[in-house]
């Protein structure tokens, strides 16, 4: 069974965005979900506990505080939260958190945003983005003009979970899926998901020059986590591929 156990009642939210941060490809998600958890100083809002989830618990740099392996954090001001995961997540684990976060969005009104990367030849040109959305969500991704994707795909791992559930309920979801390195982590790629896709989704600014001068080092820090995910089975771990229009 999964439940939030939220921490900070006096954080203030309206319709928030969230954004998602699952480990996947390039872990592309993640590196930008850490991201706005450092750099908006976020508030550790909450604790999302689920059976299916590895029984762990996580510690941070210069803190003696243990902490579950994925939270919540949010941002009152900016009317932002990011769910945050330091572990790779089962499609099991996927689907408990899945029918324990509706409920909770619906009370509160969020707009869920879902990151994926997908497998792409590493190059000189920017990596490409791509929308995807479910009920309200087509709108929003029309409104700030993010480009539909270019082939027929299917987003698996724990983020196609959630995006399968959005569609099943019909409930207003957004995906993002940008081409990112399969064998590396990729903070280029994040940064794209950050300046081309949520920042026009969720409303905000976010500064993304430290993301871009810190690039080897988040390379170096990632690397043990992105071996993981690709030692990982491919259910763990989140990520957009083509399937043809002819299978």
């Amino acid at each position: 069974m999964a439940r939030i156990s939220v921490l900070a009642d006096d954080v203030s939210l309206s319709n928030p965005s969230l954004v998602e941060g699952f480990p996947g490809i390039g872990l592309v998600g993640k590196i930008a979900a850490d991201h706005l958890v450092e750099e908006f100083e976020m508030t550790h809002y909450g604790n999302v506990h689920c059976d299916s989830l590895p029984k762990v618990a996580v510690y941070q740099e210069n803190d003696t505080a243990l902490q579950p392996p994925v939270r919540l954090y949010a941002d009152g001001e900016r009317d932002l939260l990011v769910l945050q995961s330091d572990v790779p997540v089962q499609p099991k684990a996927a689907s408990e958190l899945a029918d324990c976060l509706a409920g909770w969005f619906d009370d509160n009104a969020v707009t869920p945003i879902y990151l994926s990367g997908i497998p792409t030849e590493k190059s000189d040109d920017a990596p490409s983005l791509y929308g995807l959305g479910v009920a309200g969500g087509v709108d929003l991704v029309a409104d700030v003009g993010i480009d539909a994707p270019s082939e027929t795909g299917l987003v698996s791992g724990p983020t196609g979970v959630l995006l399968n559930a959005a569609v099943e309920a019909d409930r207003t979801a957004v995906g993002l899926v940008v081409e990112s390195d399969p064998r590396f982590p990729d903070p280029e790629a994040a940064r794209v998901l950050i300046k081309r896709g949520i920042e026009p989704l969720a409303d905000v600014e976010v500064s993304v020059d430290d993301l871009v001068d810190r690039a080897e080092q988040i390379r170096e820090a990632k690397e043990r986590l992105a071996k993981r995910m690709q030692e990982a089975s491919q259910e763990e771990s989140t990520q957009a591929r083509p399937i043809g229009m002819y299978q």
